[in-house]
């Protein structure tokens, strides 16, 4: 149910090999792996998939906003709007992003408690802006040669969606294509590249855009539109990765940080599948050569959060439908607890595990794999795991396969 530690009470001889923390934080779920170093090279011993929520604060957030501003237009509609006041400190970032700052944060720290950990490694921007705006920028070696190139491969395969710009086709070789030829002065800033399937680009050949869809107005505009726009998600996602990469220099350990590129450059070299913790062993420069076990099974954690500090539930309208909620704990029992109840007659007769919702009368639910269990007395249920904010699983073991390809994109054809 949660990571332990066997203590080894008589050791004999030998040295405790020095751990590495690698982190992949990503928009929806963070990689996460511990990385030792032997005599013969680096091996995974330990890796976990973080899942956050926070699509779903934001959500909650939004409802809140909308109910207080329903109420407040109903009873003080001419009350001068008191938020223009309002400053946010340096470094603000919104609940949802913070929500997964906290959580890496939190398991870092965790970590830290279990294991001997030497180093950090943490990806903390998603591409590198300025390798692909100057390559050749001195001074910088990472940034010049192939890994520089994985870098503009990877924002533009973000920035059209996989997608060939002309004709939409996915699962396809796709290459990269200047908008205006550098036959024609084009040049090879980000802003005038775009990615299309081997026969458009072809068919394009040394042509202007504008030329070559002429025929084609709404395809042109929609090309031309999309290539102007900044790739938001990423700006977003990689404003998180910096608060993650400050937060962690807190812990007091070395700590490096490197670009997405960078890791999916290494996890290609090495033909290993595209899974978030597989990102995470293949961090920065000592993931080039990582040794991953034959069916190792990576902790999947999910956010759940902590409860709610609502006192009582709203209906439509904005007015409360039920009494204010006078305690958290009832009989012993928390909402979220994992807990088995053994009922031993009536229409839930059986063992059931799962996470139980507390009701002030004893008569509790649970919600397991096969569905909620309503009325289940207080007295049948026995405790798992108490309510931390998270609901743990495992993933399939992992078995290695060498592909030859990057996601779907020939490394030849780009």
């Amino acid at each position: 149910m949660y990571p332990f530690t066997i203590i080894l009470k008589n050791r004999e001889e030998g040295a405790v090999q020095p751990l590495e923390l690698k982190i992949d934080p990503g928009s929806k779920t963070t990689g996460v792996a511990l990385v030792a170093r032997f005599e013969r090279g680096r091996r995974v011993i330990w890796a976990c998939e973080i899942n956050h929520r926070g699509t779903q604060i934001r959500k909650l957030l939004l409802n809140r906003r909308q109910t207080r501003r329903a109420r407040k237009y109903r009873k003080t509609r001419y009350r001068k709007p008191r938020f223009k006041n309002r400053t946010r400190p340096k470094g603000w970032l919104p609940p949802s992003l913070r929500s997964r700052v906290e959580n890496v944060f939190n398991w870092a720290k965790r970590l830290l408690a279990f294991v001997p950990t030497s180093e950090i490694a943490v990806e903390t921007v998603r591409f590198d802006l300025q390798a692909m705006e100057n390559p050749e920028i001195s001074g910088v070696e990472y940034r010049r040669g192939e890994p520089a190139g994985y870098e503009l491969r990877e924002y533009l395969l973000e920035k059209w969606a996989h997608r060939c710009a002309y004709c939409g086709s996915t699962n396809v070789p796709l290459e990269i294509d200047h908008i205006v030829p550098r036959s024609k002065g084009g040049t090879d800033r980000v802003s005038n590249m775009l990615i299309a399937c081997r026969d458009c680009n072809h068919e394009k050949g040394n042509r202007n855009i504008r030329d070559s869809l002429a025929g084609k107005p709404e395809i042109l505009k929609k090309v031309l539109s999309q290539a102007k726009t900044p790739l938001k998600d990423a700006a977003v996602v990689n404003a998180a990765r910096f608060a993650i990469g400050n937060r962690l220099k807190e812990l007091g350990l070395p700590i490096s940080f490197w670009s997405g590129g960078r890791s999916r450059y290494n996890r290609a070299k090495q033909g290993y599948p595209k899974t978030h913790w597989l990102d995470a062993v293949c961090v920065g420069k000592s993931g080039e050569n990582v040794f991953v076990p034959q069916g190792i099974k990576p902790l999947v954690i999910t956010a759940k959060g902590r409860g709610s500090r609502q006192m009582c539930r709203m209906d439509r309208f904005g007015f409360p439908r039920t009494s204010a909620k006078t305690k958290k704990t009832v009989c012993g029992f928390k909402t979220g607890d994992l807990v088995r109840a053994v009922v031993p007659r009536g229409k839930h007769a059986g063992c059931h595990i799962g996470r139980v919702s507390v009701r002030t009368s004893g008569s509790f639910d649970i919600k397991t794999a096969s569905g909620t269990k309503q009325g289940i007395s207080w007295k049948y249920c026995s405790f798992l795991q108490h309510a931390d904010g998270y609901q743990y699983d495992h993933s399939p073991a992992f078995l290695s396969t060498r592909a030859n390809t990057m996601d779907g994109v020939s490394c030849g054809g780009v």
